[in-house]
């Protein structure tokens, strides 16, 4: 995949006087279906999560409060998107490099991914993201 293919999706937002709602539907907002959420938080000032790929799943990333950065590398360029704002979320396919770093205090992540948790489809390994890019083992 290409940092061409991440994107900002607009989540919907409903107005109203008592407090604003915005919902994530699957594979309406999402482009997969939705087979596991978890959520970052509580991470101390400094600290970086990610620092890894996905042979095959995808994300979609929402800050649902405060902020942070994302950056994401496809093996030759990188861009680092900043989420501050509930309503949108950050869509990563698979394939790319993600850091996550920059937390505010109290900053809360919410991930939605298109699979189980399955530790072999994690690259770990920055030279072995780079040769998985390449086509080498």
């Amino acid at each position: 995949m290409k940092l061409s293919e991440v994107k900002i999706i607009d989540l919907p937002k409903v107005p109203d006087p008592r407090g604003n709602l915005s919902f994530i539907e699957e594979e309406q907002q999402v482009p997969f279906k939705i087979e596991r959420v978890y959520w970052i938080y509580d991470v101390p000032g400094g600290q970086v999560r990610g620092g890894h790929a996905f042979i095959i799943q995808q994300e979609l990333i929402v800050a649902l409060s405060g902020s942070f950065n994302v950056m994401i590398d496809d093996g030759g360029k990188r861009e680092v998107f900043q989420l501050n704002r509930s309503y949108y979320g950050l869509y990563i396919p698979a394939g790319l490099w993600r850091r996550m770093e920059n937390f505010s205090t109290n900053s809360l992540a919410v991930v939605l991914s298109s699979t189980k948790y399955d530790e072999s489809d994690y690259i770990r390994e920055y030279q072995s993201f780079l040769n998985y890019k390449n086509g080498k083992k």
